[in-house]
């Protein structure tokens, strides 16, 4: 799975109580536009199972790529609850394309050379 989003919580990093590797945890949250052009956002948990900080920062658009599990687990109130968790073995910041000029959205003209 691959996922453009947006870094909601900065990397944070854990041990695994199994295996006692290292790895980073973060949530990015992953908006689409409808034909109604009101925003749904859908939240990741996402482990990146590398101990090599991958130096994002809250609010970097990044791309992520891994494998997506369903996290279920009991809230504080007792109830069954759950989270989307992609397992990544890819978390790379990305640049937006910056806004083009109105001078540059012009095509240009071709001109002809005559012989």
């Amino acid at each position: 799975m691959q996922v453009f989003a947006n870094v909601g919580t900065l990397p944070i990093r854990k041990q695994s109580k199994s295996s006692g590797k290292f790895y980073y945890e973060m949530r990015i949250a992953e908006s689409h536009r409808n034909d109604t052009s009101s925003e749904q956002v859908m939240w990741y948990s996402v482990r990146i199972m590398r101990d090599l900080d991958p130096g994002l920062a809250k609010g970097d658009f990044v791309k992520v790529t891994g494998k997506l599990k369903t996290d279920f687990y009991l809230s504080r109130e007792g109830k069954p609850t759950g989270t989307l968790l992609i397992i990544a073995f890819e978390a790379s910041k990305i640049s937006k394309p910056a806004p083009r000029a109105a001078s540059e959205e012009q095509p240009e003209t071709a001109t002809e050379v005559k012989n």
